[in-house]
């Protein structure tokens, strides 16, 4: 489904990935882990063509996406749910879903994936009325998957997800993950959370200062002695 070939990417003069090679098949949760800027959101950043690379490539459903504006990649398949939430917080629950479905192809689904993210997450059907800015962290991170979700994703990029949520929040995240896998959505999801992310995944890359260091089934580089050294403090 998805293809990055020697992708080189820099911010100015700063050189932050280099030669990367990443693939995500159909029907996979892919999990890229890494310390703080091994260059795992600017990864996705480029997927997004919210940057733009120097060389490389990358496709999607063999389509170059170099090719693409970023809402162009939206109307593909391909939605972000951004690092932070980055959710409206001046607008309610149900007006932040809404604003998901902006694409033309999504439009005619609206109420159709309001209510199938409502059974997903039965708190924001609590407070669908309620501004999202006044919501707890975790409701937030709610409210920007599903609002990810109302786009008819084919793959979603989730940029760290758990990133400070309480220990039970983080567990119901990461079992969101795999249920919408389950339903039908290919997941690239990029952590810090090793743990979480290796537990869930297919396959997964390790980044370390903008390369991949290592790759392999989840549960194998859970047990590798390098991972566990680097990220899991064994």
């Amino acid at each position: 489904m998805l293809k990055v070939d020697k992708l080189n990417f820099s911010y100015g003069d700063m050189q932050v990935i280099w030669d990367l090679d990443l693939v995500v098949n159909a029907g996979e949760i892919v999990t890229v882990v890494g310390a703080n800027g091994a260059g795992k959101s600017t990864t996705l950043r480029n997927i997004s063509r919210l940057v733009k690379w120097q060389s490389g490539s990358i496709s999607f459903n063999d389509a170059d996406l170099a090719k693409f504006e970023p809402h162009e990649v939206v109307e593909m398949g391909i939605v972000q749910v951004p690092e932070g939430r980055k959710i409206f917080p001046e607008m309610t629950v149900i007006e932040n879903l809404r604003m998901g479905s902006f694409i033309k192809s999504a439009r005619p689904k609206r109420d159709e994936n309001i209510d199938r993210v409502f059974t997903m997450f039965p708190r924001l059907k609590e407070r669908e009325k309620q501004l999202g800015g006044t919501m707890s962290g975790g409701e937030q991170q709610m409210l920007a998957i599903a609002r990810g979700l109302m786009t008819n994703p084919k793959l979603i990029l989730l940029d760290e997800p758990s990133l400070g949520l309480a220990p039970l929040m983080v567990k119901f995240i990461f079992d969101i993950i795999q249920e919408i896998n389950r339903q039908g959505v290919t997941v690239l999801l990029v952590e810090q959370n090793v743990y979480q992310s290796l537990r869930i995944a297919h396959r997964a890359y390790v980044l370390e200062t903008g390369r991949v260091v290592m790759t392999g089934v989840g549960e194998e580089l859970l047990n590798n002695d390098h991972v566990k050294k680097a990220f899991l403090g064994m």
